[in-house]
């Protein structure tokens, strides 16, 4: 294959994390560039002494390589046909891509798929790309080509959701849009239990799809029983929980818009309503004097910590939601409790909630260590990937 990509020539001994398979070149790494490059351009990355090493998205900032190949590629059709056709075989195999019960699913988990920087969520025939670098934007004709090839008549549209996700002076000149068809939001389908979602005005891609299996667990544990659902944002888990026949749900969120698009969704389960309960509120005030002491708490807050320089504020934030919650909850209560920050590993989680339970005062154990359903795999070799963490605890 002819050489046209710019090279970026690394540093003495800055080349091991690529030899083994690590998917980001950061800025220090690189000796220095041959060629000019821009902000989304496709580079070839080589060794100190010359050997190839991988093609990737260059960017100026601190991940400055995003690899997509460690074999020589050009980066047209055939290699989008290729990537995607293989990431869709995986759910074909994990059981979704026909399944009569589940019609949402994550078809692109970025490095976990090896398309760095690349999500693709399909939610019942529109599929809404969010791309984290440039060159992935950049590549979105040769995208959704590639999705038509999978899916056929069955696309229905795809929805750019890049704006917020995508560096600024780069996003200032792009809008939300679809970029095939138009479907506006629509009700999917999640282990037969309904809800609406929609791309547009909501949050991430819509809806939160990785906590699939862990709002399937949380099913047999309510029954009978007073449930809380703080950070609720559309119901997700409120809807298994009425679904499995608590007693009663109290649904929370700060967000207004967030508890209008619960209500919708418990509109869609008959008569449910009527153990229901939407509550818009700070979910820490509210658990300082809560109207009950709940059987059954879920707690699954947004990423305290974006990166590294704020994570002893989120650790502390966890430790405070997690005190508070645990202080409130029934004798032999179940606390299903998350963090998605992934800077936040799963050790020092698992550590942040031991000190909440001292401050707490209360005896308890482990049921069920979660994390993200298989559609959002982690690369072996790129463990960034991973961020969903979550416990189940019995508290006594």
């Amino acid at each position: 294959m002819s050489q046209s990509f710019s090279k970026i020539i690394l540093k003495h001994r800055k080349d091991a994390p690529l030899r083994r398979s690590h998917r980001w070149v950061f800025s220090g790494a690189i000796h220095r560039i041959e060629g000019e490059v821009e902000d989304g351009d496709i580079v070839e990355v080589f060794s100190g002494n010359g050997e190839y090493l991988g093609t990737g998205h260059y960017h100026d900032g601190s991940i400055a390589v995003r690899i997509c190949s460690f074999e020589k590629t050009k980066f047209e059709l055939p290699f989008w046909e290729k990537r995607l056709g293989e990431a869709f075989k995986m759910r074909e195999e994990l059981g979704l891509t026909q399944s009569e019960d589940t019609n949402a699913y994550r078809l692109i988990h970025a490095e976990g798929d090896g398309l760095s920087g690349l999500i693709l969520d399909y939610y019942n025939g529109t599929v809404v790309l969010q791309a984290h670098s440039i060159g992935m934007h950049k590549a979105s004709d040769n995208i959704i080509k590639a999705l038509q090839g999978i899916y056929g008549t069955d696309l229905k549209a795809v929805y750019d959701k890049s704006a917020d996700t995508l560096p600024p002076n780069y996003a200032k000149e792009i809008n939300n849009q679809y970029l095939y068809g138009n479907s506006g939001e629509t009700i999917v389908s999640e282990y037969g239990h309904q809800f609406l979602v929609n791309w547009e005005t909501g949050q991430k891609t819509g809806f939160f799809l990785d906590q699939r299996e862990n709002r399937k667990l949380l099913g047999q544990y309510v029954a009978g029983k007073t449930v809380l659902n703080a950070f609720c944002y559309s119901g997700g888990f409120s809807i298994y929980a009425l679904a499995a026949g608590a007693a009663s749900v109290h649904s929370v969120d700060i967000s207004q818009k967030a508890m209008d698009l619960t209500d919708r969704n418990v509109a869609l389960i008959d008569n449910a309503d009527k153990k229901h309960q939407s509550i818009t509120a700070d979910v820490m005030k509210f658990l300082k004097s809560p109207p009950e002491n709940y059987e059954v708490m879920v707690l699954d807050p947004p990423a305290f910590a974006k990166n590294k320089k704020a994570r002893h504020n989120a650790v502390q934030g966890y430790k405070r939601l997690n005190a508070a919650g645990l202080k409130s909850i029934k004798d032999a209560g179940i606390l299903f409790t998350f963090s998605c920050s992934q800077v936040v590993d799963r050790e020092l989680f698992r550590n942040t909630i031991l000190a909440a339970a001292l401050e707490a005062g209360r005896p308890v154990r482990i049921l069920h260590e979660l994390t993200q359903p298989a559609d959002h795999p982690v690369n072996l070799f790129h463990p960034e990937v991973s961020y969903l963490k979550g416990l189940v605890l019995y508290v006594g």
